[in-house]
């Protein structure tokens, strides 16, 4: 995925409100409503760079995107004879409004939008897809592409996606309430999702998706602007940002991975870092911390420490605590038994792994092989061991930079054991 151009930003920046725009005035039809859209911004993608960005970019896809709506309407109408099936779904009236009454984008139902891709009645993967492509703005080939499957997969799977909204009736309406603070955090984790996808690829040739880490960003960014008291989204754009800092380091000229305590800190984004910092400094005394801000927190102990020596792992330990209280999550408790590693010693963080071998979350994940070897190494009393340890990582793995560095680390284990 390539960087977007200037107009590209824009497109997508003004896809949400049109969209919601257009299914606002349309009486719900999310499905066909959303492929108007596209068609909108296909449009606007290939004219307005020859012939300059319209006066107002946002009135110009809500009219075209009407006239689509309107013109595959009435086609499918005539072809199907559906005009009562269609009018009971979408007034007469819209159906035949001139397309100069197009609608006003300048309500921002972006909120509701997220929402609605976010309905609990789609499972994560088709939250995921359904996210990028009404409220990132991608086009199907685009997101097919960051997730490495076929466009035609990706297209049956918004398309699935779209039909179970219908069915479930999701409406274009922010839940309030109870309701309202869990959709928000079902949003919040959609695009940590997205993130993390970017930020380390499950797959493929390369290690990051820069473009998918910049998207899950930016939709953050508006999530935040549409719930500016959310400290949980504040803390979720701050561990984005203070991680997202690290990724020109993160890859060596060859592609491969780089650790953590190996990268040069002098590469880091100071721009990324000093707004995650402080971010999540005018966040945490705010209130009653939780998952995203914790994470958060870890992530700036790291920012703010200049070498990998001058870490506080004892702070980041008391995080890592703190954390397991919100989940008992495997790979948290994983990543502990590193942190525990650098405090107590890496016999300490060995002993932890044990215990994690027995949870099924965990039965083919590369992560626990490759901590176990990464431990082995530095207690330095079984290369042979740690270069197994390496050696079942790198199978379990489905990407090819961390397949060739957990080999490479395998092989200098090995020169251990024969030098």
């Amino acid at each position: 995925m390539s960087e977007p151009t200037e107009v590209e930003g824009l497109l997508r920046a003004l896809a949400p409100q049109v969209l919601g725009a257009l299914v606002r005035r349309h009486g719900g039809a999310f499905d066909v409503c959303e492929d108007a859209v596209q068609e909108a911004l296909l449009a606007a993608a290939l004219q307005w760079p020859r012939d300059g960005v319209p006066a107002n970019p946002g009135g110009w896809l809500a009219t075209v995107a009407d006239r689509r709506l309107v013109d595959r309407v009435r086609s499918e109408a005539a072809r199907r004879r559906r005009e009562e099936s269609l009018a009971s779904a979408t007034p007469q009236s819209a159906l035949l409004a001139p397309a100069a009454d197009a609608p006003d984008p300048a309500a921002d139902d972006s909120l509701a939008l997220l929402f609605l891709c976010c309905h609990p009645a789609l499972s994560v993967p088709s939250r995921i897809a359904l996210t990028l492509r009404a409220v990132g703005g991608l086009t199907t080939a685009q997101i097919a592409a960051a997730f490495l499957v076929p466009e035609a997969t990706m297209a049956q799977r918004i398309s699935r996606a779209k039909q179970t909204l219908k069915a479930a009736g999701g409406r274009l309406v922010p839940p309030a309430g109870e309701g309202g603070a869990g959709r928000l955090g079902e949003v919040r984790h959609v695009l940590y999702l997205i993130f993390n996808e970017g930020y380390t690829a499950s797959g493929g040739e390369e290690l990051t998706v820069p473009r998918l880490a910049a998207e899950a960003i930016r939709l953050t960014r508006l999530l935040l602007r549409l719930a500016p008291g959310d400290a949980e989204t504040a803390g979720l754009l701050a561990l984005m940002l203070l991680t997202d800092a690290r990724r020109p380091a993160r890859t060596g000229p060859d592609g491969a991975p780089v650790p953590l305590d190996e990268q040069d800190r002098d590469r880091w984004d100071r721009e990324l870092l000093r707004e995650g910092l402080e971010l999540i400094a005018a966040t945490l005394p705010a209130g009653r911390p939780g998952p995203y801000q914790v994470q958060a927190a870890i992530a700036a102990v790291h920012g703010e420490a200049r070498t990998a020596g001058a870490t506080d792992w004892p702070q980041v330990l008391a995080l890592y605590d703190l954390l397991l209280r919100f989940d008992d999550n495997p790979v948290v408790a994983l990543n502990r038994a590193v942190v525990v590693a650098m405090v107590h010693g890496p016999a300490a963080g060995l002993a932890l792994l044990d215990a994690l071998a027995a949870d099924r979350r965990l039965a083919r994940h590369h992560r626990l092989p490759a901590v176990r070897a990464h431990l082995l190494e530095r207690l330095g009393t079984d290369p042979a061991a740690a270069a197994r340890a390496y050696r079942e990582a790198a199978a379990r793995t489905a990407s090819a930079p961390e397949r060739r560095h957990l080999t490479a680390r395998a092989r200098r284990a090995e020169d251990g054991v024969n030098g």
